[in-house]
């Protein structure tokens, strides 16, 4: 299976896509994951994205297919992967479709706003051993501190609610009009997002056609 995963920041793509990749028995493969991978080892492409990342710059795509082609001639990769975070745009889609780099299924996990926000928003981290909750799902026994360590617990900005939607609408600028570009080639599968980890992997199987 060669699958990307599609939704807002939030959605809970990484978390089903590590579900699917111990499952299937074939890699996720994180953008960021790798670019620290390859930087670390001194290839040449994980060299010219160092360039950029040390001046404070965003890699440029090109630079990013490179990556990604030296993961994917990986042997783990012989029987598919799946892409995390990665492509973001068309120009990246397009251009994984011009090095060759096949996606056979993208799958969708449509979510409101609201929701994301919401969830989001109320998670809690601890500063200290990095624990995470949920004020609603998963609350710390103690409100505000960490049932590990006993720290004060914090937002992070990434998780402040106007940081939330500043991200939700770069996504419907950037990343949503992927939902077309894989629809008109007739790859897209969409589930809804359900209340639980558990039932949206039972959905995300279905669409898939992956036996539970």
């Amino acid at each position: 299976m060669k699958l990307v995963l599609l939704g807002a920041p939030g959605a809970g793509k990484g978390t089903q896509a590590q579900i699917l990749s111990d499952v299937l028995g074939v890699p996720m493969i994180s953008t960021g994951n790798i670019l620290r991978a390859a930087v670390k080892n001194g290839t040449p492409v994980g060299l010219r994205a160092k360039a950029f990342m040390d001046a404070g710059e965003l890699v440029p795509d090109e630079v990013i297919i490179g990556v990604i082609r030296e993961r994917m001639a990986e042997p783990d990769c012989a029987n598919g992967y799946i892409l995390d975070a990665m492509p973001r745009t068309i120009a990246q889609a397009e251009a994984l479709e011009d090095d060759g780099i096949e996606v056979e299924t993208a799958l969708s996990i449509e979510i409101s706003d609201e929701e994301i926000v919401g969830r989001m928003s109320g998670r809690r981290v601890c500063p200290d051993c990095g624990a995470t909750y949920h004020i609603l799902s998963a609350p710390p026994k103690t409100d505000g501190k960490c049932d590990k360590c006993g720290a004060e617990l914090i937002i992070r900005k990434d998780d402040e609610a106007e940081t939330v939607r500043n991200r939700l609408r770069v996504y419907h600028a950037e990343t949503e009009p992927l939902i077309s570009f894989y629809g008109n080639r007739s790859k897209l599968k969409t589930v809804q997002n359900q209340p639980s980890i558990a039932a949206t992997t039972k959905v995300v199987f279905a669409a898939l056609g992956i036996a539970e």
